[in-house]
């Protein structure tokens, strides 16, 4: 089965807002055995909807739509899949009784036109809209079918997992289960790491049943992500095939590989520092708080992290965390901050981050230059040199999981 993917929003073309929807999209539609081969942006214009949606189904058997399902007059989406089906707009009672509940429990004022997002076009199935006002459709063109979903992420999350995803399943036919895992990888390169399971990929390649399939996702300060993804008759095959490959995968990669599936380095490191008992301080100066920020966002974080000093000013290193006068991009300052965030917030580790992000170099060091500090529970200094990215923004959040990183090493270590 065949679905491909049309995100709506003038503001997706003019780059004001990044189309992550898609690729979400895409990714959950080929974990499930479903077939993508277009995703298109379009803008806020009724007669460019309706055209590219035509034209998606004369090639596709379901198409997914995401966005313009808001209560302005800029949401066209329900009036260009009215259109396609042939049929009007009709006004849908138990939609607008959950929009109107929604904003009474608030105690906000509903703008009348909110009530435009209770018009669905008629023979649609409405999916009920749980986190929001915008409800999503499951529209039948003859015997193929257009879901319509908002362009809010998490509502849309929501609603392909709960819904939609399960319909087209249903729809495929498809027998089998699918399942996937992603390893969670930082310190190699994509290609390098394409390079290293060169020999597995081609294993893989060749014909044969039981085998499952592999891709590489470049995320960022996430890391890289392989992943891999089986066919079977039940859950507990495919899980079989994938603890054999990933077995595989492990063999070679070992070094790299720091999680698996919902995984952060943070909550790995945090997971680490509990397992042992010990507490962790941060001291960041080219970061200016990301490290700390992360681990917070991690459920259970307060059980390790004892806090954080944004250490931004040279003059705060040498007051608050006793660090020497002198230069402060330094391996010597590195630690001497590890040592005395480690202290003033009473841990049993320390870590720092001290660099230059640009966007000129510092007392001659060049941009892109970080340097971790690492004080351990036993007082044994560590420290490490990158030479990161070196545009601003790449270098920040590098730093992040290169310095978090170089901590689950040297916890893994001991």
């Amino acid at each position: 089965m065949r679905c491909d993917v049309i995100a709506v929003g003038t503001e997706l073309l003019l780059g004001q807002i990044v189309d992550t929807n898609s690729s979400w999209i895409g990714e959950q539609l080929a974990a499930h055995g479903i077939s993508s081969h277009v995703q298109v942006k379009v803008g806020d214009n009724i007669a460019r909807i309706t055209d590219q949606l035509s034209r998606r189904l004369d090639e596709a058997d379901a198409v997914i739509m995401c966005g313009g399902l808001g209560p302005t007059h800029d949401d066209l989406t329900r009036q260009a899949i009215a259109a396609v089906m042939g049929v009007d707009l009709v006004h849908d009672d138990d939609v607008a009784e959950v929009i109107l509940g929604m904003f009474a429990s608030r105690g906000r004022r509903m703008a009348a036109n909110n009530l435009r997002q209770a018009l669905v076009p008629r023979g649609a199935v409405v999916i009920p809209q749980k986190r929001g006002t915008a409800p999503g459709l499951i529209c039948p063109v003859g015997e193929k079918v257009v879901y319509a979903v908002p362009g809010v992420s998490h509502e849309m999350y929501e609603m392909m997992t709960r819904a939609i995803l399960p319909d087209l399943v249903r729809r495929s036919g498809r027998t089998s289960v699918i399942r996937s895992r992603v390893l969670r990888t930082w310190g190699e390169s994509e290609s390098g790491l394409n390079e290293r399971l060169d020999a597995v990929i081609a294993e893989l390649d060749e014909p044969g049943d039981g085998k499952p399939t592999l891709a590489f996702l470049a995320s960022g300060w996430e890391g890289i992500k392989v992943r891999l993804t089986a066919a079977a008759a039940s859950a507990a095959d495919a899980d079989a095939i994938l603890d054999a490959w990933e077995g595989r995968l492990r063999a070679i990669i070992h070094d790299v590989v720091f999680g698996v599936d919902d995984d952060t380095m943070e909550s790995v490191v945090i997971a680490l520092l509990a397992a042992r008992g010990q507490t962790l301080a941060v001291a960041e100066s080219v970061t200016g708080g990301l490290v700390t920020g992360r681990l917070t966002a991690v459920p259970g974080a307060s059980r390790v992290l004892r806090g954080g000093v944004v250490s931004y000013a040279s003059e705060v290193k040498f007051d608050v965390l006793g660090v020497t006068s002198g230069p402060v991009v330094t391996q010597q300052a590195a630690i001497e901050m590890a040592h005395g965030v480690r202290m003033r917030l009473g841990a049993t580790v320390g870590l720092s981050l001290t660099g230059v992000a640009g966007p000129d170099e510092q007392d001659g060091v060049a941009v892109g230059t970080l340097h971790v500090g690492l004080v351990t529970a036993d007082g044994a200094e560590h420290v490490m040199t990158y030479r990161l990215p070196a545009t601003r923004d790449q270098m920040r959040q590098m730093s992040v999981i290169s310095a978090l990183n170089f901590l689950r090493l040297e916890l893994a270590a001991n």
